[in-house]
């Protein structure tokens, strides 16, 4: 300290142009958050899965939604209005699709336009990054007349006013942080100048810290989210401020014995800079243990680490300057410079403690124990919540949610990859039972899929359906042989009559002896068709009665030959024979058109047969009801919806679940749960058994991030609190003051944590506890709140060899005053972040000041000194105390 107190403006002034410099070369923070500091899941997620697979087969599109709302149901002008606005999104650059409830499809029409037709979704598909997205958003609003209100909605969208409205959060935070310091630290140094010395050493390591973060996220993929720099400056300026008030007085105590101010220097830096370092360095290594975070966005806040090892050596460096420089006047205008009065309250507070430190432990408990058992850890995953409703975003989803269900407009997304082709006649019916085993689901709205592309089964896909067709075509093929008969019946009727005639007439003879084998041969052939439609009607056998109608069909032509082969003798007759080759020309045709009906009645029954064999054959028709022909695989409609909803040409296929409850409730997420347990069920045994499915949508993320955030708060929480231990240990030659030292930051925690349950949820209302609360109020109170902890006990090993219960009551009466201020400090400075209108951010904010004002006012003066005195000698347990001058 000697050697930086003699360079003290050499170093001052590398301080002060490495800041510069790094100022102006490195990136900008900010901008760098709201580009990469989203909700980004690990990879190995469901829904990441779901979103890779999408985007190697090309299909990384994102889906936004273009809302139209009216006071009334809309008139003929106002359609065509609206129609005009989804032609022209078509032309706008990076749309990829348009699905217009105005297409003329009313099963489309009955998705996207409301009961009421007071309001009118468009869902548009498009590609880019979330602020890509934004711009097209921004082109949308520009096409829409001023006639029509309009809002625009989506996950990208929401995500981009949470960045937006968390940057203006920081801003107001900043401001807001500086000023109160400054009125805090006037308040209790009672100084114009103490409370500036702070400022300018943490505004130097906030700037520098800032600088860093961003080279190292620009350059080595740093973790960053819209968290860091509000949590950098509340984390920064309140701890520095702390740090600074720590050395401070220390400082002023000193100067108060008699020293001069640079003896003043060396004694505040050997006494209070040496628990300034382990305070430093427990909160450094809490914040680095998040590296062991596997979410981004937790990881993200090791930056406040970069920063309070930034913090740690300004400090060191910049802060004896001022001390050194300055001297007693660091405290003008006070009257009180040159004493130090102890503080009274804790000195009596730690007197009774250790004079009845049962008694305390038990008012402890009674304060804090009840707030921890009703604690129902209710956790929210509502992102629109986090912002005010006044973004266009929530507005949007307000109006899909009150006139169709905000589940159509984020619906979850079924992803099934296989290594095979998935679109073929076979494998298809398989979507349509899986479909039906996801409508079965709670909650559940409507699945659209290949099977089912608006939502409803297309109903010729069924067996029953095509078996019902089956039966009405030969219903209708009986009764065209009956048709056929009754045809044939009148033709051998009228060729025995011109039979007759022609026997008569001279040289027809012969002719008329053809006419009659033709009408006997008639008699045959409606006898055979009596027997094959009997046979039908009683066996079903429509393949036995292919081949007999086929050679029915054989006679018929040769018939047909013989009265043509008779009218032609007929044409060299006498004029007499002119009406009898008029009649016979006639007969003849009544053969050709029986003969012809006859083949159509084969060809359909034919077709049913073929369909009835394929059917037998088809293993999906057994599995699942339902059979796809392969006239269906040509129908132009029916490839539509493959194309649709498949990709990696037809190795993969989608399925699009809409939900009938709001698809960022907790609900939500038991849903998709619910449907993944649906699903897997329902492959067992299917050719998609082997392939891949995966979740998408805002349900499908909620889900992941429901147990991403459980199983890293508990990861975070073993590792913080092992490397807490382990520190703390060797810092205090003790595992006994390390263990309830922890044990009370718990305590303070979980009774924080369910004051800003009861608060959020039960008082305002809220869903729940935003889901990153637990995870950043937990790593931030413990990582905060040890420093309070540190401050007494190191204090408490300085004077410890007045005795256990004097050391103590000493400590508490020389280190409350500093305790109290620091809290109060640092509760203030989250305090800033209340108005920057973040759910989380506020949240946040209040469990860690509620956490920090318990701490500082109740544990640490009632609890810590009564746990102090009942462990005695044993507070050293395995080491034993160090005794003076060992």
């Amino acid at each position: 300290m000697r050697l930086i107190v003699k360079y003290k403006w050499i170093i001052a002034a590398c301080v002060l142009a490495l800041t510069v410099i790094l100022s102006l070369f490195s990136p900008n923070l900010t901008e760098l958050a709201n580009q990469k500091g989203q909700v980004q899941l690990p990879n190995d997620s469901v829904s990441e899965q779901a979103k890779e697979i999408l985007k190697n087969a090309g299909e990384n599109n994102n889906t936004i939604s273009v809302v139209f709302t009216l006071d009334h149901a809309f008139k003929k002008d106002e359609k065509q209005n609206m129609h005009d606005v989804a032609d022209q999104i078509k032309k706008i650059e990076g749309v990829k699709g348009v699905t217009s409830p105005f297409s003329g499809d009313k099963e489309i029409q009955d998705q996207l336009i409301s009961k009421d037709k007071k309001t009118v979704l468009i869902p548009v598909t498009v590609t880019g990054s979330d602020k890509q997205v934004e711009k097209i958003a921004d082109r949308i609003y520009q096409i829409v007349p001023d006639d029509l209100t309009a809002y625009i909605t989506g996950a990208s969208l929401i995500n981009q006013d949470f960045a937006h409205s968390s940057e203006e959060g920081l801003k107001k935070t900043e401001v807001i942080t500086v000023f109160l310091i400054i009125g805090l630290l006037l308040v209790v140094f009672r100084s114009v100048v103490t409370p500036f010395v702070p400022i300018i050493a943490v505004g130097f390591s906030y700037l520098i810290s800032q600088s860093l973060l961003a080279i190292l996220v620009h350059h080595v993929d740093f973790p960053i989210s819209s968290f860091t720099q509000t949590f950098l400056v509340a984390i920064l300026f309140g701890i520095g401020t702390d740090y600074c008030i720590l050395l401070l007085t220390r400082f002023r105590e000193e100067l108060a014995n008699g020293h001069d101010k640079i003896e003043s220097t060396l004694i505040a830096y050997r006494t209070g800079g040496k628990t300034l370092f382990i305070s430093g360095f427990a909160v450094l290594i809490g914040f680095s243990s998040l590296g062991f975070a596997k979410f981004a966005i937790f990881q993200s806040a090791v930056g406040v680490a970069v920063g309070v090892g930034v913090l740690m050596i300004i400090l060191y460096t910049l802060l004896p300057l001022f001390m050194v420089t300055l001297g007693e006047k660091l405290f003008w205008p006070s009257k009180k410079v040159l004493s130090h009065s102890d503080n009274k309250l804790w000195a009596f507070l730690g007197r009774h403690s250790v004079a009845r430190p049962f008694l305390f432990i038990i008012i402890t408990a009674i304060i804090t124990v009840p707030f921890i058992l009703t604690y129902n850890d209710q956790i929210s995953f509502d992102s629109t919540s986090e912002i005010s409703s006044s973004y266009k975003s929530v507005k949007g989803l307000e109006v899909i949610k009150e006139g169709l269900g905000e589940g159509k407009a984020f619906p979850v997304n079924v992803v099934i990859k296989g290594e095979n082709k998935l679109t073929t006649a076979e494998t298809i019916p398989y979507l349509g039972n899986v479909s039906k085993a996801i409508e079965k689901v709670d909650h559940v709205d409507s699945v659209m899929t290949i099977t089912q592309p608006t939502g409803k089964e297309i109903e010729g896909l069924s067996i029953d359906h095509q078996l019902g067709a089956v039966s009405d075509g030969l219903d209708k093929a009986a009764k065209g042989i009956g048709d056929v008969q009754s045809g044939l019946t009148d033709v051998e009727a009228g060729l025995r009559q011109i039979a007759g005639q022609a026997a008569g007439s001279a040289g027809s003879g012969q002719s008329g002896g053809s006419l009659g084998d033709a009408a006997d041969g008639l008699g045959k052939i409606n006898s055979q068709l009596q027997l094959v439609s009997k046979q039908m009607a009683q066996t079903g056998n429509t393949a036995q009665a292919v081949p007999q109608l086929t050679a029915i069909s054989g006679q018929l032509g040769q018939i047909q030959s013989g009265l043509e082969q008779a009218d032609q003798q007929l044409a060299g007759q006498e004029q007499q024979a002119g009406t009898l080759k008029e009649s016979l020309g006639k007969l003849a045709d009544g053969v050709k058109s029986a003969n012809d009906g006859l083949a159509k009645v084969t060809d359909g029954i034919t077709a049913s047969a073929d369909m009835l064999k394929d059917m037998s054959k088809s293993s999906a028709v057994k599995d699942t009801g339902i059979f796809i022909p392969d006239q269906v695989m040509k129908n132009k409609e029916f490839k539509k919806a493959i194309d649709n909803y498949s990709f990696s040409d037809g190795n993969g296929v989608q399925l699009s679940v809409a939900l009938d409850i709001n698809p960022y409730s907790e609900q939500a997420i038991t849903t998709v749960n619910q449907i993944k347990k649906a699903l897997a069920d329902e492959v067992s045994g299917t050719p998609l058994k082997d392939a891949t499915i995966a979740y998408g949508g805002v349900s499908s993320q909620n889900a992941d991030l429901k147990e991403l955030s459980t199983t890293d708060l508990s990861r975070t929480m073993t590792i913080m609190v092992i490397g807490l231990f382990a520190v703390l240990t060797i810092l205090f030659r003790s595992m006994i003051m390390p263990i309830y030292m922890i044990a009370s930051l718990f305590i303070t925690y979980y009774t924080s944590i369910s004051i800003t349950e009861l608060i959020f949820v039960r008082i305002m209302g809220d869903d729940g506890v935003s889901w990153a609360v637990p995870f950043f109020s937990f790593v931030i109170l413990i990582a905060l709140g040890v420093d309070y902890s540190i401050f007494l006990l190191d204090r408490f090993k300085e004077e410890v060899h007045l005795g256990i219960n004097q050391g103590i009551v000493k400590s508490m009466s020389k280190m409350g005053s500093v305790i109290m201020t620091a809290a109060v400090i640092l509760a203030g400075t989250f305090a800033a972040m209340m108005p920057s209108g973040v759910n989380t951010l506020m949240q946040v904010a209040t469990v860690v000041i509620v956490g920090l004002l318990l701490y500082g006012l109740v544990i640490l003066p009632l609890l810590i000194p009564a746990i102090t005195v009942t462990f005695g000698e044993g507070n050293w347990w395995p080491f034993g105390r160090k005794k003076s001058g060992e």
